[in-house]
C-alpha cells in the first residue's frame, strides 16, 4: 500500500472524520480531550471534525449533568453521536410472510412489522405487500421514510450485485425479477438484496450462535436446503452469488429430489406447502413407518449436503436453522454423520435467531453498508467486491 502524503486533502478530511466518529461511537459522552487521546490527532483537527460532523447532524452536544456542573464549576463539552440521525430497514421475504425491522444507526431495533402471504402470490403481489408491511412499521414508530439511510432485503435465490434475481424457483415469477430495482423506487436511499442464507448467516455472526467464529456455515434447512458462509469473518457469496446452493447436489446423480426424498406416498411434495412437509415429521414421530423412513431419507440428503460444503470449506462451525432444525431433529445426526464423512468434524449448533435469523441479516446488512460510508476505515463483513454496486 502507497504512503499516505498531504497531497490529497479531501481524504485526509475523510479518514479524520471516519477516526474521530468511530471514536465517538465506542464511547459514552467524550470530551475533546477523550477524543485526542484516543484518536492521536491534534486538538485542532479534532475540533475542526466535531464542529463539522455537528454541521451534518451526525453528532451532537451531550447534556451536563447539573448535579457535576455546580460541584465541579464549568465542565468540560462532551459529545455523542447521534443514533437517531437516521434509521434502516432489514426486509425478508419469504414464501409465506414479510417480515421488517427498523432501527437506529446504532443497530438497536425500534421496532417490527410482519404480513402474511399466500404461497402462491405473484411478484407483484408480494412487493405489494412489502410496501404496506414497511408503510405500516414506519407509520406505527413514527418514522418518516426519509429518515432511512438505507435498506436490507433477503429473499430466496441467486442474487446478482444490482439485485437482480438470476434464478429464483421458490417463489413465482421470481427468476429475472429486478428486484432490487422496484423496490428502490420506493426509498429515497440504497437498497440492498442478498440470498436468504447469506443473511442469516451474517445475523448469527452478528447477534447469534456464531459470535465469536469467523469460519462459519449457515445452513437453511428446508426441502431444498440453502447455506451460507463466512471465511475469515467475511460473507462468501462465489463470483456469481450462486454459492451455498446445495439443494441443487441432487442434480449431480443423485436418484430423486428433495420433494420425491421426503413424500410417503410416491407423489412428490409440493416445495412450499410447509403443512403437507410437517404432517409428515408428525407422523414420523408417533411412529409411522412410511414417514420415518421418508424422514430417514431427508437426513441423510441434508447430511449429504453439508457434508459436501464442510469438506470444500473447512468452517468451525455449522449452524442449522430453518423450518427443518427443530421437526426434523437434525443435530444430533448432522453431527453424526459428519463425523463420519469429514477430516475435521465442526460444531454442529442450532440457530439462536430462529425465524426472525434472515430479517436480522438484511438489517446488519444495512447497517455495514451506513457503517462503510460513515467509517470507510475497512472493508465490512457484507461488503461487495468493487464491481458490484
Amino acid at each position: 500500500m502507497g504512503r499516505l502524503t498531504g497531497g490529497d486533502p479531501s481524504l485526509l478530511r475523510r479518514i479524520n472524520s471516519a477516526v474521530v466518529l468511530h471514536a465517538l461511537r465506542a464511547a459514552e459522552a467524550p470530551t475533546l480531550t477523550d477524543l485526542v487521546n484516543v484518536t492521536g490527532l491534534s486538538r485542532p483537527t479534532v475540533e475542526g471534525v466535531v464542529e463539522g460532523l455537528m454541521d451534518t447532524g451526525l453528532v451532537v452536544e451531550a447534556a451536563v449533568d447539573e448535579n457535576a456542573a455546580r460541584r465541579q464549576g464549568r465542565p468540560a463539552r462532551r459529545f455523542r453521536f447521534r443514533v437517531e440521525a437516521g434509521h434502516l430497514l432489514g426486509i425478508e421475504i419469504g414464501p409465506h410472510r414479510i417480515a421488517a425491522l427498523l432501527a437506529d444507526l446504532g443497530g438497536r431495533v425500534r421496532g417490527s412489522a410482519h404480513v402474511e402471504v399466500s404461497e402462491t402470490a405473484s411478484a407483484d403481489e408480494r412487493l405489494d405487500h412489502v410496501r404496506v408491511a414497511v408503510a405500516d412499521l414506519l407509520k406505527r414508530s413514527g418514522v418518516a421514510r426519509a429518515s432511512l439511510r438505507a435498506v436490507g432485503v433477503a429473499s430466496p435465490g441467486i442474487v446478482e450485485a444490482d439485485g437482480t434475481i438470476r434464478l429464483g424457483t421458490a417463489l413465482p415469477q421470481w427468476t429475472g425479477l429486478p428486484l432490487g430495482e422496484r423496490l428502490r423506487r420506493s426509498f429515497r436511499c440504497p437498497v440492498l438484496v442478498e440470498n436468504d442464507a447469506n443473511a442469516a448467516a451474517v445475523a448469527e455472526h452478528w447477534k447469534g450462535a456464531a459470535v465469536g467464529s469467523d469460519d462459519v456455515v449457515f445452513v437453511l434447512a428446508g426441502l431444498s436446503p440453502g447455506a451460507g458462509s463466512l471465511i475469515g469473518g467475511r460473507l462468501h457469496r462465489g463470483f456469481g452469488g450462486a454459492a451455498g446452493e446445495i439443494g441443487a447436489l441432487h442434480l449431480l446423480g443423485r436418484e430423486a429430489t428433495p420433494e420425491e426424498v421426503l413424500s410417503t406416498t410416491g407423489e412428490p411434495l409440493h416445495p412450499l406447502d410447509e403443512a403437507q412437509v410437517a404432517r409428515v415429521f408428525t407422523l414420523a414421530g408417533q411412529g409411522d413407518a412410511g414417514a420415518r423412513a421418508a424422514v430417514e431419507r431427508y437426513l441423510r440428503r441434508l447430511v449429504h449436503d453439508v457434508a459436501a460444503l464442510v469438506l470444500a470449506l473447512d468452517p468451525e462451525l455449522v449452524v442449522v436453522g430453518g423450518w427443518a432444525a427443530g421437526p426434523a431433529g437434525v443435530l444430533e445426526p448432522l453431527r453424526r454423520e459428519l463425523a463420519r464423512y469429514c477430516l475435521r468434524p465442526p460444531r454442529v449448533e442450532q440457530s439462536l435467531l430462529g425465524e426472525a435469523a434472515v430479517a436480522t441479516g438484511a438489517l446488519r446488512l444495512a447497517l455495514d453498508h451506513v457503517e462503510e460510508r460513515l467509517f470507510a476505515v475497512e472493508g465490512t463483513v457484507t461488503a461487495r467486491r468493487r464491481s458490484g454496486v
